[in-house]
């Protein structure tokens, strides 16, 4: 079932999220509906938080950049089959030179701004069957998981800009949180109410 997604400016995506047991819910359910709702918004990624659940738990699917040309061909393989569930994420250590990359994200669509982050990650998590599990990433697939984890941390890539950055696209995020904006996906705007 595609969720809505929340928009910029609900709380919730500056909460810092809670952890979850195995006994949470319905938690496959919940992760097959991340997934339909970020395929069907175009995402790369998306966390609990952004669609309305304070939990630390996100998925990705960085299969889109397997397109890339540029990349070499075992890149390619890596990037298309690189599709997780994170839950109760740690990362332990993130290193190497900062790099920019051009990001944006669900819960602030038509918003793109390049961002710094260290290529190196290494984040320890469970797995859909609560299995522990620790992982090394770079590149690209690092950057998709920082971008996620930060969501569950109550952090928005907006929050890495410039003071600057940050006045130049402020009537947009304004708009952005009264639902002033053209999308072709389902979202929850802060003054909505929740359809219970």
């Amino acid at each position: 079932m595609i969720l809505p997604i929340v928009a910029y400016g609900d709380p919730v995506l500056k909460q810092k999220a809670k952890e979850i047991t195995a006994e949470y819910p319905k938690l496959k359910e919940l992760v097959e509906n991340m997934h339909e709702t970020m395929y069907g918004a175009y995402g790369l990624g998306i966390a609990a938080p952004q669609i309305g659940l304070a939990i630390r738990l996100f998925v990705v699917d960085a299969s889109p950049f397997a397109e890339d040309k540029e990349l070499d061909e075992e890149e390619r393989e890596y990037l298309n089959n690189f599709k997780h569930t994170f839950i109760n994420p740690v990362i332990l250590e993130e290193t190497g030179e900062e790099w920019a990359f051009n990001e944006g994200c669900l819960s602030i669509p038509d918003v793109r701004e390049d961002v710094f982050r260290k290529p190196n990650v290494k984040i320890e998590y469970y797995d859909l069957d609560f299995k522990k599990q620790t992982m090394e990433l770079d590149g690209i697939a690092a950057r998709i998981v920082q971008h996620e984890y930060d969501h569950i941390e109550g952090i928005l890539f907006t929050d890495k800009l410039s003071a600057l950055k940050k006045r130049l696209i402020k009537s947009k995020l304004t708009n952005i949180s009264k639902g002033k904006v053209g999308i072709d996906y389902r979202m929850r705007f802060p003054n909505q109410k929740k359809k219970r």
